[in-house]
């Protein structure tokens, strides 16, 4: 209940550019202790939590080359103010 509580109080707060940021960690915050306790990570054999680590390693992995090829390619886009569209 204290993790919804402290959603719910940063979707109504003004952090500028890092509202994402914050959403993101008590996003991972809540997501690690379900995983540590509702799904019994913690008291598991050392094999268990050893796939555990491999596998967010894993998706460490795949979400940095998924960035670094979403950084390479031309963004397009259109301005809704100024109803123009430009090539980066």
């Amino acid at each position: 209940m204290l993790g919804t509580g402290i959603t719910i109080w940063a979707a109504f707060q003004n952090f500028g550019k890092f509202n994402i940021v914050i959403a993101l960690a008590i996003a991972t915050i809540k997501a690690t202790l379900v995983v540590l306790y509702f799904m019994h990570a913690r008291y598991s054999p050392k094999r268990t939590q050893l796939v555990i680590v491999c596998s967010v390693f894993w998706l460490a992995i795949m979400l940095a080359l998924t960035l670094a090829d979403y950084d390479t390619r031309p963004h397009e886009g259109c301005l809704a103010s100024a109803n123009t569209c430009y090539h980066a």
